[in-house]
């Protein structure tokens, strides 16, 4: 079987064996057997996020599917009672979320539609609309490659950051389970902090609105950028946004354009209220004055049109948003990686601005 099968890019050549244990104690068993006889591994969950090589990989594929979730209240007579859940890995996310909005339990909503399965959510502590993973990640049981050690990491322990973690960062294992905390408000939402979807759902940004309406806005959004899979919209063979917006300095961001969308990465300092006739203590400066960029604008402005492709080539800019790199037909995995070093040379070149892809990159070696 060809790994282009087993991805939403549709590319990637054969693999020398792939496993797909069905039960949790079969993973782990398999994994270790993998990880001792010395040869090539690679962890696959949904394949949304990889770009696998045209000559395949040569070792063994270890597909997590096992499913599940156990559901248990760690504060049921609370006035707004948090809710726990433990997920096995190759739960598919967008399920999990449908689920709990049918639940009534807030915490995950922004992020529904994001392809993929559960496991895979905390590598790259996954974000969108406004909520990142990280707010409702509680711990994960993960088998550790150096020790072949099974342990419960608390997110504090996983260094969450903007699309990274310490596995991100070159810690190798398998993450067997997630551990989430969600509230249970009875079908409402978190405060929408996300102007694109406040104005989706016709709501203020703080405000809370139905768990239901804000699913089925983002699925919509989602939607009309090509970033819900779909077999009947070609923009959708793709791997998601396939690179992060950069972080760059405060001092560099005032030498973009004025429209250029920026975002800072400080923490929200809260109001204070200070008598009449005092002199207010002035907190220190933010210690963070990184700026978050958007991706897409730069590669818009860079002279990079939605739908554009390199002549001969069948990898395209997807024809919805810039974000995206679409296979739009028997496109290699060669043709995707010309076209995304064309855009990061593009934009070098404009804005000096380096554009690091979202996907992991896969090679046959």
């Amino acid at each position: 079987m060809n790994l282009a099968d087993l991805t939403t890019l549709r590319v990637g050549g054969p693999a020398h064996r792939i496993v797909a244990p069905l039960t949790t104690q079969e993973l782990i068993d398999t994994t270790l057997e993998v990880w001792g006889s010395g040869e090539n591994w690679l962890l696959l969950g949904g394949g949304s996020n990889v770009v696998i090589s045209d000559e395949g990989f040569d070792g063994t594929v270890i597909r997590v599917v096992t499913p599940g979730i156990e559901v248990f209240r760690s504060s049921p007579d609370a006035a707004t009672a948090t809710v726990r859940i433990r997920v096995q890995a190759g739960q598919n996310w967008d399920e999990l979320v449908a689920w709990t909005v049918e639940n009534g339990w807030a915490g995950i909503e922004a992020l529904s539609g994001i392809p993929g399965s559960v496991g895979a959510a905390p590598i790259q502590n996954i974000g969108a609309y406004g909520q990142e993973l990280s707010a409702a990640l509680f711990a994960v049981d993960f088998l550790d490659y150096e020790s072949g050690e099974l342990e419960r990491l608390t997110a504090d322990q996983l260094g969450l950051g903007y699309r990274t973690s310490t596995f991100k960062r070159g810690r190798a294992g398998l993450v067997l389970a997630v551990e989430l905390e969600l509230t249970d408000t009875g079908g409402t939402s978190q405060p929408i902090a996300y102007a694109q979807l406040a104005t989706a759902l016709g709501a203020p940004l703080g405000d809370r609105v139905a768990l239901s309406g804000v699913r089925d806005a983002v699925l919509a959004l989602r939607a009309s950028k090509g970033m819900v899979l779909d077999a009947a919209d070609p923009d959708s063979v793709s791997a998601g946004s396939f690179f992060t917006n950069p972080i760059v300095s405060e001092n560099f961001a005032r030498s973009l354009p004025t429209d250029a969308p920026r975002w800072s990465m400080a923490p929200d300092v809260a109001d204070r209220v200070v008598p009449l006739g005092f002199e207010p203590a002035l907190p220190p400066p933010p210690a963070d004055d990184r700026v978050k960029l958007s991706a897409a604008w730069l590669i818009e402005r860079s002279g990079i049109s939605r739908g554009f492709r390199l002549p001969g080539s069948r990898a395209a800019v997807s024809s919805k948003h810039t974000l995206a790199l679409t296979n739009t037909g028997g496109a290699t995995a060669d043709e995707i990686l010309q076209l995304a070093r064309y855009v990061q040379t593009r934009v070098m070149s404009e804005f000096g601005v380096q554009l690091h892809p979202e996907p992991v990159i896969v090679s046959s070696d």
